[in-house]
């Protein structure tokens, strides 16, 4: 396998049970409906663990995110040459998880009303709105990710899928330290692509727009 393929596949199965987690949780008429917010943590950090595993053995490095692979080429020793072929398979990755999360819940998404719950799916949003605390919610969590994953060095023997372990469970730690404020987006990728499928799909003008806010009421 490839780079190419190893990103692509790890980030898309990353936004495909991470979305899908939440998918699970909030929207109507599900099994997990309301089922909270301890399952979504949980949930995203399996989802971590399983894309890191799987870009690990298709040949990627297990990123599954931009702001990781950009960091590492910068402080780390990552080839500064894959750099372009990693943040553009991670961004047609997540875009393409997205759009298989939207299919799999695609008759609860028709179902539920609050096209703000429809959007929480793919994007987060603020418990409290407040423009500089939310910033710096997310800079600790966005700091916290980046550090705790420079400071994650691989064994020197490998253990099989015990090595995307760490990872996994710091994006658990963060989402359930730090997640409260503003729902963790440290992943930006993860936010940003599915964000930008669901403004088509999902709530086309996004959450304060007038067919929203229509469906909110």
């Amino acid at each position: 396998m490839s780079p190419f393929t190893g990103e692509f596949t790890g980030t898309a199965l990353l936004i495909l049970l991470g979305s899908g987690v939440v998918a699970n949780v909030v929207l109507t008429k599900t099994k997990g409906q309301s089922s909270g917010w301890i399952v979504i943590t949980f949930g995203w950090a399996m989802a971590v663990f399983l894309g890191v595993y799987a870009s690990n053995t298709l040949g990627g490095s297990g990123h599954i995110n931009p702001a990781v692979s950009i960091a590492l080429a910068i402080f780390g020793d990552f080839d500064k040459g894959l750099l372009g072929t990693y943040v553009i398979a991670q961004l047609a990755g997540a875009f393409t998880g997205a759009v298989i999360a939207w299919l799999a819940y695609k008759q609860h998404f028709d179902e539920t009303a609050d096209a703000n719950l429809k959007m929480a799916v793919f994007c987060t949003s603020p418990a409290i709105r407040h423009s500089f605390y939310n910033l710096t919610t997310e800079i600790i969590g966005g700091f916290a990710l980046l550090f705790g994953a420079l400071a994650i060095s691989k064994p020197a023997g490998s253990m099989g899928a015990l090595d995307a372990l760490p990872v996994a469970l710091l994006v658990l730690g963060i989402g359930l330290s730090l997640g409260g404020p503003t729902g963790y987006a440290i992943n930006k990728n993860a936010h940003d692509n599915p964000y930008v499928m669901s403004l088509g799909y999902v709530a086309p003008g996004g959450p304060d727009s007038p067919s929203t806010s229509e469906a909110s009421n």
